[in-house]
């Protein structure tokens, strides 16, 4: 029984050795999970859909067309930035919101996809 199980232990790790294993960066899978969990709200991802494309819109442009409170509005977009998502520029008095990674919208078209009939 013992060298029956080191045959199939040396086969195991003979088949391991010759297939390719990635190795996983841990600071970038920390980073896509706190962006995950960012996103993970539906005015948060209402807020991705309306920058799609390389749009840049204000908080007041934001707040107007989800038809919610600015300050609401602002408060997610301070998430959406502080974890990475959003990316802001200053222009005059006003600041312009856009996508920092414009693949992200793909999440949420993946997702849209996955959850619609």
């Amino acid at each position: 029984m013992l060298i029956t199980l080191n045959i199939y232990i040396f086969a195991f790790l003979k088949k391991i050795k010759m297939t390719e294993v990635k190795l996983l960066d841990e600071n970038k899978l920390e980073l896509a999970a706190t962006m995950l969990k960012a996103i993970a709200h539906p005015m948060r991802i209402a807020i991705l859909k309306h920058l799609e494309g390389g749009k840049q819109l204000t908080v007041t442009e934001i707040h107007e067309l989800l038809g919610i409170e600015q300050s609401t509005t602002s408060h997610h977009l301070g998430i959406l930035r502080d974890k990475g998502v959003l990316c802001s520029r200053r222009q005059g008095k006003c600041t312009y919101y856009y996508l920092k990674f414009e693949i992200l919208s793909q999440i949420v078209d993946c997702l849209e996809s996955c959850t619609c009939d």
